[in-house]
């Protein structure tokens, strides 16, 4: 997947900001009040933090939310569009965009921070998930949602986490557990139940406090969707 084209900001922006009928017009229950950034970010324990980080933040939207509840939020992605438009947002507190309707036409709109949250507490910057800055340690909450299985080698995220996350801090991860050699080199994709995989990374440093899974949509155009479900977990490091 490319994440550097127009349409999958287009795509993103519409998943992070859109309303509810914009993001799914046909009303089928549940997935049409979806809000996957919200979802996973409601998963910490809501109480004022001092340090949150966002991995794998796309266009920003759970770092908005991590906002209202954090004195400082680092939102780092891979893509450099997508945080050139998290900064307009961060900056600004919307953006104009369009939205594939079908074929050649599209809805032009335009996305908004959600309300409550506090941009001046925000910074995002380009960054890789296996590479962190040596500074980067001690946080408060630690949030990654759909990337470890965009990862070429999720183990170096997973064993990172430990210093990342300060004692008693809390880690929310969301994924899908959607491996493809596209992302993950087949010596890195685990070999076995995914789930039990990911416990095993994770419970010498970590107690998991809940998980569930958790579907999220991201719309190509009005009569096409992708649908995912998302295995959620809360976890709070030992």
């Amino acid at each position: 997947m490319n994440y550097e084209s127009d349409k999958v900001l287009s795509d993103y922006i519409l998943m992070h900001f859109g309303e509810h009928d914009q993001r799914m017009p046909w009303g089928i229950g549940k997935l049409a009040a979806l809000d996957f950034p919200l979802q996973t970010v409601s998963y910490f324990t809501q109480k004022r933090v001092d340090l949150s980080l966002d991995l794998g933040c796309a266009v920003g939207a759970s770092a908005f939310h991590l906002s209202k509840t954090s004195a400082k939020v680092i939102g780092i992605d891979f893509s450099k569009l997508f945080i050139d438009t998290a900064n307009q947002l961060r900056e600004h507190g919307e953006i104009d965009y369009s939205y594939q309707e079908e074929g050649n036409r599209f809805i032009p709109t335009t996305a908004k921070i959600p309300e409550g949250s506090v941009p001046e507490n925000i910074s995002f910057a380009e960054g890789d998930a296996m590479n962190l800055p040596e500074g980067f340690k001690g946080f408060d909450c630690v949030h990654a949602a759909n990337l470890i299985c965009r990862l070429p080698d999720p183990m170096m995220l997973l064993d990172r986490l430990p210093s990342l996350v300060k004692q008693g801090g809390e880690l929310v991860l969301a994924t899908p557990f959607s491996w493809s050699e596209e992302f993950t080199a087949k010596e890195n994709i685990p070999k076995g139940d995914s789930w039990e995989w990911l416990q095993a990374a994770l419970e010498k440093h970590f107690e998991c406090i809940n998980h569930a899974d958790e579907v999220f949509t991201i719309r190509d155009h009005v009569r096409k969707f992708q649908l995912g479900v998302s295995k959620v977990s809360h976890w709070r490091r030992l």
